[in-house]
């Protein structure tokens, strides 16, 4: 997948046609600049908010913070429908007998969202009419269409259809048709999602100050890994405060959001190798197939 597509308009007639299609597009240096890498090496992700609906946590401890080796969601939380409590708890369980059950994660998939918040690393690049972001690990990369909206009829993709636009000094970014089956689920308590899965994002350049808040609720729920991050550093955060609905898979919209910071500026790479031989669970990895490509 070329990453550094460019653009180039013969003439200026066919720049005021392009720039007319894709809407009002902000002048430079009216919107926020997120550039740079963003890091939030934190396990296992996101952080619950401290009141109101919110994500999934662990019911495991160790040292205070959420368990890593033994992922146990709580299932009782009010946003689960029934069937979607029932569904975490059956991966809880598999988790407390020792077992490390599928996710796309480790089953080389790629990472549907709200669950690919689980990488440490994010860059946005912000272009006229679209922004591409992009994370650390096997190489997953979403793109957002600007001033656009969403097709009458989505196709759905393995991280949806996402259209944007600027509020301020907020990017808003709305996501639908997202692909559901094999490893479906939005969290690595298993989680699961339908295809009525609808996420909002809210991305802003906050002061540390503010910051401090999300960084205090990722110190109480996350094991921090460290190395690429700078702890101590004070300058602007970027967070994203998102909602989830589906009324096929949850009982009420629910939010949480991820602070990150800034550290290494090495872009790492790391790369599902998708052996098929998964020799620590004792079975074959259930790795992406298809008998004809589906694009």
């Amino acid at each position: 997948m070329n990453m550094g597509r460019e653009f180039v308009l013969a003439a200026a007639a066919a720049a005021a046609i392009a720039t007319a299609a894709l809407g009002q597009t902000p002048e430079p240096g009216s919107v926020p600049d997120f550039s740079g890498i963003w890091w939030h090496p934190s396990l296992p992700g996101p952080e619950p908010l401290a009141a109101g609906p919110t994500m999934v946590i662990n019911k495991m401890r160790r040292n205070g913070v959420s368990n890593y080796d033994k992922l146990v969601g709580d299932y009782s939380n009010p946003i689960l429908q029934p069937w979607a409590a029932d569904v975490v708890k059956q991966h809880g369980e598999l988790s407390l007998a020792g077992v490390t059950y599928p996710n796309p994660a480790n089953q080389c998939w790629p990472e549907p969202l709200p669950f690919i918040y689980k990488n440490f690393a994010l860059q946005l690049f912000q272009k006229r009419g679209e922004i591409t972001m992009i994370y650390e690990q096997d190489h997953e990369v979403r793109h957002v269409r600007l001033n656009a909206s969403h097709p009458a009829r989505v196709k759905p993709s393995w991280h949806g259809d996402s259209v944007g636009h600027y509020e301020g000094d907020t990017l808003v970014i709305d996501t639908i048709g997202q692909k559901t089956g094999a490893f479906a689920m939005i969290d690595l308590y298993g989680t699961p999602y339908t295809e009525k899965l609808h996420v909002v994002e809210r991305y802003r350049l906050i002061d540390y100050d503010e910051a401090k808040e999300g960084l205090e609720r990722d110190a109480k729920e996350n094991q921090h890994a460290e190395g690429n991050i700078n702890r101590g550093y004070r300058g602007k955060h970027l967070q994203v405060r998102y909602t989830v609905e589906d009324e096929g898979a949850f009982t009420m919209p629910w939010s949480a959001t991820v602070t990150y910071g800034r550290g290494s500026e090495q872009w790492p790479e790391i790369v599902c190798a998708e052996n098929t031989h998964e020799y620590y669970n004792n079975k074959e990895s259930e790795v992406p197939s298809a008998a004809k490509p589906d694009f």
